[in-house]
């Protein structure tokens, strides 16, 4: 004989677990080991013939030889059951979600897993072995899994268990039924019993957590103590709630947890109880009341863990900006350090906060000049480092705020964000904002490139470096060369131009180098700093580490102007790269974003995952570095720039200062590499709004060869760029083409002679592809009518050799061929000019 049983006080999960057992075991009987709960009684009032339930003591325990238990394996929770648990001769299953205990019964077969309800274990085997189930077991097992998940709202509730409730869904579980039997009004005594536990209810601190503690007596024994103790939670709406009610001659505690710092299983073990970590519930004998509330507490302040505090999730320290500040530059700061608010500091003092709503009001009103003060909240609430996370999460809730400074001593130490409260919720939570880099220990791979800056730049050059070196030293701040002038050396190009990064008066250091060199000065207001005019042409820039805001830590206030801070700005982790000019530390590299690891691999990478919101042009600087270099893109970054593209983060640059960059990139050879991978990433109709890359792919591929060919000849086009301007637009009309020169503002001079190439190269084709042969003196007139820069386009579409050979003749008539007699020449010999 086969017997499913449970343990007593049966809920629903039990027996829905005895159901489902039923259909893996048909041949076994469902027994009862003692009283249900209430709200089981009334359900199995109903439908105790159609379950064939069985009373134990109607059972002939002596032809049992199988024991299934579902939902215990405590052998002290089957009543006399517990007979069958120590035969030899009895073989034992078991189905259980509750975690281990010393006393547990071993089976021959343990399915124990910790899912929100036993019954989930029982389904899933169900499913796996395609057994059928009726809407009526449906119904059964579901209220199993609901109750015990609290309708899947309990912490300890699973995937599995949300998977299970749809399996049996889809078999016909009625959930009107369920939810009758799981939401029935108290009774007229648990109604007097709620009322006397909240009567005396007592709060108290335990390690920095609120604990609730409430008790009542009652002549009479009832079930339901967890739903009192569900419904304290909510009404009292604390986290961590124990109630101890003495009834005939027992103690019954019940406990429920939200915290992972209170283990109420754990507590309750003490008193011979188990359950979850989150409910458990034990039965004590022999007691008082007031000896369960004494012991209770003790137990709790040996094992409750102290609650998360705001100091441990704190960002410090803070960059805070000043009320002169102006929005704009709060709104950069934000921006790269994925901020969405900003403490207002004046004087060491908190005065506001900034949050992002507050700049997207100025923008809509165009007033980004303004300052901070003038949108900024006055009404600040801080919180104190060692407030528990629970605590701030309830302010931020009832202010509906983002943010919280974090305040000691009035000083401002850290801030707490929506972000960091939600990672102490979901571990796996992943903030909008994010690093793309791997930052290295600073002490990581050091190396000293002197000998590689020696050989890189002149003599003169590496001369004012060392005197910059050595003056910044003196006057107690730093100089370091940096940016693409570092990586442009670790890449053995030639440098003309170098750039030096300084925490200190730029100016007047570079000021002080040049009196002392005798170079040439030349101060550059707007980027505040000077430019050192060496005689072998040679450039050095030297400015100063641009404050962007002001770090506070305990109290203590960071240097704003540290090169650290300064490289951050950089583009790319490749171009955020400096060495030391110091004396004692010349030539050592510093690397904060493993700049030097993604130039040894040709990666192009941002520093963080906003960059191509705070400046759109990167779109482009991206694409032509990779082409520059032969670089990869790399993948993070490849992604966030086809959605930046995607998004139209271009269209908010302003059109000259988008060509401005673009056309840097054509006056290069690598020119129609560029232009291609622009049009395969989308952003050829950005540059080119007028024309399809398609109609022009052709003539681009082959636009490279053409101008070499034609300075093979002795034509070397100054404006490159404009070569490939009138190659892009060639197929478009006047109107259009001269509305794209009026975009990108164009001068005069050049806008004519785009409008010349757009509407006379077909022209002049013709006549050089004619069949008959076509007079040299008209062939050079048209050609004269046309700019060189429209010439590479000819030489392309001239494909046959024939023609280009014509083209070469017609070429060297206009160009080489020219009259020795000038005009100078024939007013010499006497002629008048037209004014006499």
């Amino acid at each position: 004989m086969e017997v499913i049983t449970t343990h007593l006080l049966t809920d629903f999960d039990g027996l829905a677990a005895m159901v489902a057992a039923k259909k893996l075991y048909p041949g076994a009987s469902l027994v009862l080991p003692g009283k249900a709960s209430r709200a089981v009684e009334d359900f199995l009032a109903l439908h105790k013939d159609a379950l064939s339930v069985e009373d134990a003591k109607s059972i002939n325990l002596g032809r049992v030889r199988r024991l299934i238990l579902v939902d215990t394996r405590n052998p002290r929770r089957i009543g006399f059951l517990n007979a069958l648990a120590e035969r030899a001769d009895v073989e034992i299953h078991i189905y259980d979600h509750h975690p281990a205990h010393e006393d547990d019964v071993r089976g021959t077969l343990e399915v124990v897993e910790l899912v929100g309800a036993t019954t989930t274990l029982l389904v899933e085997r169900i499913r796996e072995a395609g057994i059928e189930l009726s809407p009526f077991e449906a119904t059964v097992l579901a209220l199993g899994i609901y109750e015990d998940t609290g309708s899947l709202l309990y912490p300890s509730t699973t995937c599995r268990d949300a998977a299970a409730a749809g399996f049996l869904l889809s078999c016909g579980a009625n959930l009107s039924v369920v939810a009758s039997f799981l939401e029935r009004p108290l009774a007229a005594e648990q109604q007097e019993l709620l009322k006397e536990l909240i009567l005396n209810a007592e709060r108290h601190l335990v390690n920095g957590l609120k604990v609730l503690i409430t008790w009542a007596r009652s002549e009479e024994f009832f079930d339901g103590l967890a739903i009192l103790t569900h419904k304290l939670v909510e009404i009292e709406q604390l986290d961590v709630v124990f109630t101890i009610v003495e009834m005939v001659d027992r103690v019954y505690v019940t406990g429920r947890s939200g915290l992972p710092e209170v283990d109420v299983r754990a507590v309750l073990q003490h008193f011979g109880g188990g359950g979850h970590p989150a409910a458990a519930a034990a039965v004590v004998k022999r007691v008082t009341v007031d000896q369960v509330k004494e012991r209770l507490l003790a137990r709790l302040s040996e094992s409750v863990r102290a609650p998360l505090t705001v100091a441990e999730i704190m960002s410090s320290p803070v960059k805070t900006v000043s009320p002169e500040t102006t929005i704009a530059e709060a709104g950069q700061v934000m921006l790269r350090y994925g901020h969405s608010g900003l403490p207002v500091v004046r004087e060491d003092q908190l005065v506001g906060i900034l949050s992002r709503r507050d700049i997207e009001k100025a923008q809509r009103h165009n007033l980004t000049h303004a300052p901070v003060k003038a949108f900024m909240s006055h009404q600040v609430v801080t919180v104190e480092p060692y407030l528990p996370v629970s605590d701030a999460q309830t302010l931020m809730i009832e202010h509906n705020i983002g943010r919280l400074p974090v305040v000691e001593g009035g000083r401002l130490v850290g801030i707490v964000s929506r972000t960091d409260i939600l990672r102490t919720l979901h571990p796996d939570f992943k903030p909008q904002f994010r690093l793309l880099y791997t930052p290295a220990p600073p002490t990581a791979g050091k190396r000293n490139i002197a000998a590689l800056l020696r050989a890189g730049v002149s003599a003169t050059a590496l001369s004012i470096l060392e005197r910059l070196g050595v003056r910044a030293r003196e006057s107690g701040g730093a100089a370091f060369l940096a940016g693409e002038t570092v990586r442009d050396l670790l890449l053995g190009l030639g440098l003309r131009e170098l750039k030096v990064v300084v925490e200190g008066d730029a100016t007047a250091l570079a000021a002080a180098v040049a009196t002392e060199a005798k170079v040439r000065l030349k101060e550059t207001a707007r980027e505040g700093g000077a430019v050192l005019l060496l005689a072998d042409g040679c450039r050095c820039y030297v400015r100063e580490a641009r404050p962007g805001f002001f770090e506070y830590a305990l109290g203590i206030q960071v240097n704003n102007r540290s090169l650290h801070q300064e490289l951050y700005r950089q583009d790319f982790t490749i171009d955020a790269l400096a060495v030391e000019l110091t004396p004692e530390r010349f030539g050592e590299v510093i690397d904060y974003f493993g700049g030097r690891e993604d130039l040894k691999f040709g990666l192009v990478r941002v520093l963080h995952n906003r960059s191509f919101t705070e400046e759109p042009l990167r779109v482009l600087r991206a694409v032509w570095l990779a082409e520059r270099f032969n670089f990869q893109i790399e993948r993070q970054t490849l992604k966030l720039l086809r959605e930046a593209v995607r998004d139209g983060l271009l269209e908010r640059v302003a059109p000259p200062d988008f060509w401005r960059v673009v056309r840097s990139c054509l006056a290069d050879e690598r020119a129609a590499r560029f232009l291609g991978r622009c049009a395969e990433l989308g952003i050829w109709p950005y540059i080119f709004p007028v024309a399809s890359h398609w109609e022009v792919e052709p003539v681009l591929t082959y636009l490279p060869q053409a101008l070499k060919t034609l300075e093979s000849w002795g034509i070397v086009l100054k404006s490159r760029w404009l070569a490939y301007f009138i190659t892009a637009v060639h197929w478009t009309n006047v109107p259009s083409a001269q509305a794209l020169c009026e975009r990108y503002r164009f001068g005069r001079h050049t806008t004519a002679k785009v409008v010349a190439a757009v509407s006379r190269w077909q022209e002049l084709l013709g006549k050089l592809t004619a069949r008959g042969q076509v007079d040299l003196v008209v062939l050079a007139k048209a050609m004269l009518d046309l700019p060189r820069e429209a010439y590479p386009l000819l030489y392309v579409l001239l494909s046959e050799e024939g023609y280009q050979e014509r083209f070469r003749e017609v070429l060297a008539a206009v160009w080489f061929n020219k009259p020795r007699l000038t005009g100078k020449d024939i007013k010499e010999m006497g002629a008048p000019s037209q004014e006499e």
